[in-house]
């Protein structure tokens, strides 16, 4: 016989099953776009230098020899603060940007976040079916 707390968790359970697995497909397939859309960035070593303008700008050569120039940003002048090069990364098809980590917070944050809700769906469907056999 099935209480009224039984129903309940089952209904949270089947909730955060269908949650879980759907919004976090979505969020996941969200992730894949913004990583198609974040472009291909390559390894390249930038010299570090001062620019006409009182400002520090970061200059490297990129795979096809062209050459690439990035004003640096405040938080990229704290990290670079009193080198002279550095290892970073720059976008292949366009020889203005450059970065400092190889792949992009925000992909990296919405990836996690769809892995995480994709666990939760998943941990809960299973726990619904355990209690369902259980009872049964």
């Amino acid at each position: 016989m099935t209480t009224s707390a039984d129903t309940a968790v089952n209904a949270v359970l089947e909730i955060f099953s269908w949650v879980g697995l759907g919004v976090g497909g979505l969020v996941l397939l969200v992730g894949v776009i913004l990583a198609l859309a974040d472009g291909t960035w390559e390894p390249v070593t930038a010299m570090i230098d001062d620019d006409e303008h009182g400002g520090r700008v970061a200059r490297w050569f990129g795979s096809g020899g062209e050459v690439g120039e990035a004003r640096l940003t405040p938080e990229q002048l704290h990290a670079l603060e009193g080198r002279d090069s550095a290892d970073v990364f720059a976008r292949r098809d366009d020889p203005r940007r450059m970065r400092l980590t190889k792949g992009s917070p925000v992909v990296r944050f919405v990836a996690w976040f769809g892995v995480g809700l994709v666990g939760l769906g998943l941990t809960s469907l299973v726990i619904s079916w355990v209690l369902l056999f259980a009872a049964g």
